[in-house]
């Protein structure tokens, strides 16, 4: 049954191209004839050396066939004699039988390797394209090398088990091909040695009754390996910095140990099938050998020649136990990249049908509530808020109280768990998904920098910009000056995630990206966190010039930053306590007085509040997690 959910897994695969197996199936089933035929040749060559009138057995069709086509190809002599000096006739069809089937052999071959590649590679494109669209609620449960290990080891893997069920189903029509003519030859022989392997393939089925088990096993190893690999990359710098190489060295060791202890157990028990079949087919050859030359040496030449097609039929019986022992321990893999294309169990954002063509007057949320996955305790609960066109709307508030989330749903990476948010009166869901993402561009403190050149990562925001546009852009982030002191200017690679940048500059390529996007709503979320004096100041003056006349939705943590904004919103344990201007926010004594006070007069001690706050002040500070790289969503 294991073995059967393989089978039924891959061949929708197969019927990609409908024409491809039927075209391989007849290349392997008249290679194998022309094969077949070509050995059963060399019994009337052998009997003619034999026997002055060799004459075929009467219960064998194809060899009376074959004894007719050479007396009919025979040369005589005025008598009637046959001139055996003419036999050479026989050597000569046998070349070509050997010719054919060599040269549809390869054809063969070929068509299935391209198979194999179109199918590999559809596989992986499928796969690419499912973490693509599938919703982040469902990225955010799993682990990072998890998804790295499906995408690069297990879709290659899923590979392999395409080809080999290629080479089974054409090794299968083999088979049936080279079985037909043993029974052509001898009914009663060929049916003992079907019985025979059978019993050798149960045997050899009994042997290797546990790998699927050990493929299983290999998955988890490969996956646990793939997320100390990625840990070990990303986290370097903290690994560094606290000493564990030695700690993430015996971790790695430990995973590699166990992924290799697998594999050699899965190699050891795969490499059984070769020697264990070889030896019990060649027992049995040799005892038919031994058996029918003690009953009839008249019988030879038919014996020899259908030993000879038994040779040539036992490696595809071999084949076909190594290719379904394959296919069982590739099973997980296989498992594993189909569970991840299953669409059932796994959130999806549906793109709405009405187009987007720019915010005209407003986006309100109306009593949105988020859950996420997993989670009892509301990330947002009943968040009532509207954010006009051409204004600049501030977030801010402790650490978890909802900001990113909001900002989430905002972009439509996540959809709200209740209530609903509306662009000019429409639902956002409604809305296209290209289109919003289009108008929408996001400078986030976590810069993502390609490695890619100064150029392409700019224009990742337009694929379809100009150098020119490039540059303007650049100019504009007050980034251009340092690209052009690089060796390469705006052709320099920048390498893994821009480690070859400075902060300040990585933030200032992320801000070029947004700005030759020129989007309608720009979400700034917590932009210049964590740059120095200067670097904030060169940002936040191209963000002040690029912000105009645009709708610009702040995640701050210096608050001073958002003296300007048209709303200030404060947000406390995923509900909105506190909202308003500046001004009227500080005469209301609250959170927000209380956390502005606590900036501004670092040497001093906060004033009482005629309002009992809900926060430790001294806690928000502590844990404030407020206020970069554009991440500008895909469209």
């Amino acid at each position: 049954m294991k073995e059967w959910g393989v089978w039924r897994r891959l061949f929708p695969l197969l019927r990609l191209y409908p024409w491809a197996i039927p075209t391989i199936v007849a290349l392997g089933m008249l290679a194998s004839l022309f094969e077949g035929l070509g050995i059963s040749l060399f019994i009337p060559v052998l009997q003619s050396l034999m026997q002055e009138t060799p004459q075929p057995p009467q219960q064998s069709l194809l060899l009376q066939f074959l004894f007719r086509l050479v007396e009919g190809m025979a040369v005589r002599d005025s008598h009637g004699e046959t001139l055996h000096e003419r036999l050479w006739i026989l050597p000569a069809l046998i070349l070509l039988c050997i010719l054919a089937k060599n040269g549809l052999s390869y054809g063969n071959r070929v068509l299935s390797a391209w198979l194999q590649a179109q199918i590999s590679h559809r596989l992986r494109s499928q796969v690419f394209q499912q973490l693509m669209r599938v919703g982040y609620g469902y990225l955010e449960t799993q682990d990072s090398g998890q998804l790295m290990n499906t995408l690069g080891g297990e879709t290659w893997r899923t590979g392999q088990a395409v080809a080999h069920l290629i080479n089974l189903i054409t090794t299968l029509c083999t088979t049936v091909v080279y079985a037909a003519l043993l029974l052509l030859i001898s009914l009663p022989l060929t049916l003992v040695i079907g019985v025979v392997m059978a019993v050798i393939s149960l045997i050899i089925q009994w042997v290797t009754r546990h790998i699927y088990q050990l493929g299983q096993r290999v998955v988890t190893a490969n996956a646990n390996l793939g997320l100390r690999m990625y840990e070990g990359l990303v986290g370097m710098r903290t690994i560094r910095a606290f000493g564990r190489e030695d700690y993430e060295q015996q971790q790695f060791d430990h995973s590699s140990r166990r992924l290799r202890q697998t594999m050699l157990r899965l190699d050891m028990l795969s490499a059984t099938v070769s020697p264990l079949y070889e030896v019990l087919s060649s027992l049995l050859v040799l005892a038919i050998l031994v058996v029918a030359v003690q009953h009839n040496r008249a019988f030879l030449p038919v014996l020899l020649t259908f030993l000879f097609i038994l040779y040539r039929l036992q490696p595809q019986m071999q084949l076909i136990d190594s290719y379904r022992t394959a296919l069982q321990s590739l099973a997980g893999s296989i498992d594993d990249v189909f569970r991840f294309l299953a669409t059932q169990d796994k959130p999806f954002i549906q793109s709405g049908a009405l187009p987007f063509r720019g915010l005209r007057q407003q986006i309100s949320l109306e009593g949105v509530g988020f859950y996420y996955t997993g989670q009892t305790h509301p990330a947002l609960s009943e968040v009532s808020l509207v954010i006009p066109v051409g204004k600049t709307t501030a977030l801010v508030g402790p650490s978890g109280a909802g900001k990113s989330t909001l900002i989430n749903l905002i972009c439509r990476f996540h959809d709200p768990t209740m209530g609903e948010i509306r662009v000019d009166g429409q639902s956002l869901s409604a809305l296209n998904l290209a289109d919003w993402r289009t108008h929408t561009a996001i400078v986030s403190q976590d810069v993502h920098i390609f490695n890619a050149t100064i150029a392409e990562n700019i224009a990742y925001g337009r694929l379809d910009a100009t150098r020119e546009a490039v540059q303007v852009a650049a100019q504009q982030a007050h980034a251009d000056a340092f690209i052009r002191q690089l060796p390469q200017g705006y052709d320099t690679p920048v390498g893994d995630r821009g480690m070859r940048l400075s902060g300040g500059q990585r933030q200032r390529l992320a801000l070029a990206r947004a700005i030759i996007r020129n989007p309608d709503i720009l979400i700034l979320d917590e932009a210049t966190n964590a740059l120095d004096s200067i670097a904030e100041h060169l940002i936040q003056e191209a963000l002040d010039l690029f912000s105009r006349d645009r709708t610009v939705i702040v995640i701050a943590h210096r608050l001073s930053t958002i003296e300007h904004a048209d709303q200030i919103v404060v947000l406390e344990n995923g509900r909105i306590v506190e909202q308003g201007t500046l001004d009227s926010l500080l005469h209301q004594e609250g959170l927000f007085s209380q956390m502005y006070r606590l900036q501004n007069s670092p040497h001093q001690s906060a004033q009482p509040s005629t309002q009992q706050s809900t926060v430790n002040p001294t806690q928000v500070l502590a844990e404030g997690n407020w206020g970069s790289e554009i991440v500008t969503p895909s469209a």
